[in-house]
């Protein structure tokens, strides 16, 4: 009897290996389900806001006092604006929203090519520009190929692609890409397109950046 596959995130299986949680609080039963919403609703607001600056990862740490939240973006000029104008607006609507002190720290990707969220949104881009799904999913990997810092990536597209009939699958692969090693440090991430006249293409990004046996507690 044929079985289905049972599919498990791969950055939700190495959490506590080598991946660590994007939100780092501790809350009591009764308040759990409150901050979870909150930070919910941060992670849509940032990505909204910094849509032009690349949003690669969003941690919030709730500390006694304040809440700190650091973001990790491709073009941090994008989000300092003029004179610091774009981050102090941010930062007071992030305090509106969660009516608490708020601090924000602003880190810089070096590597935009080799950040699975980033190469995803990439890709969904040209999808959306009519760009061949094969051809950008095929630019995508020489280009993180080409970077020297990865093992492995791996892409699929799937939807109606290039307006077909019925729905298939494109895959593009380099290297290496064991899903199934826990001590991989395996960067994954899901993104859609809306495509004019082709419905909405699902977008996965598998990147190997080999082997790693631990992550930061900070």
């Amino acid at each position: 009897m044929a079985r289905g596959a049972h599919k498990v995130n791969p950055i939700g299986f190495r959490l506590g290996v080598n991946k660590n949680w994007n939100s780092r609080w501790y809350a009591s039963k009764e308040d759990y389900a409150e901050k979870y919403l909150s930070d919910r609703k941060v992670n849509k607001l940032v990505e909204e806001k910094l849509k032009q600056a690349g949003v690669a990862s969003i941690i919030i740490k709730r500390l006694i006092n304040k809440v700190l939240i650091e973001i990790s973006v491709a073009r941090p000029g994008v989000v300092i604006g003029r004179g610091g104008a774009g981050i102090n607006a941010l930062k007071d609507e992030l305090t509106k929203l969660l009516k608490t002190n708020v601090d924000i720290k602003i880190f810089e990707i070096k590597n935009p090519d080799v950040i699975a969220k980033l190469v995803a949104e990439n890709i969904a881009q040209q999808c959306e520009r009519r760009v061949n799904p094969k051809v950008a999913a095929g630019k995508a990997v020489e280009a993180a190929k080409n970077t020297g810092l990865v093992k492995g990536i791996e892409v699929w597209i799937g939807g109606r692609i290039k307006g077909a009939e019925m729905a298939r699958r494109e895959k593009v692969r380099w290297g290496v890409v064991p899903r199934h090693t826990i001590r991989a440090d395996l960067d994954y991430a899901f993104t859609e397109a809306q495509v004019p006249q082709a419905g909405k293409h699902g977008i996965k990004v598998w990147i190997n950046k080999g082997e790693k046996s631990s992550y930061s507690i900070d």
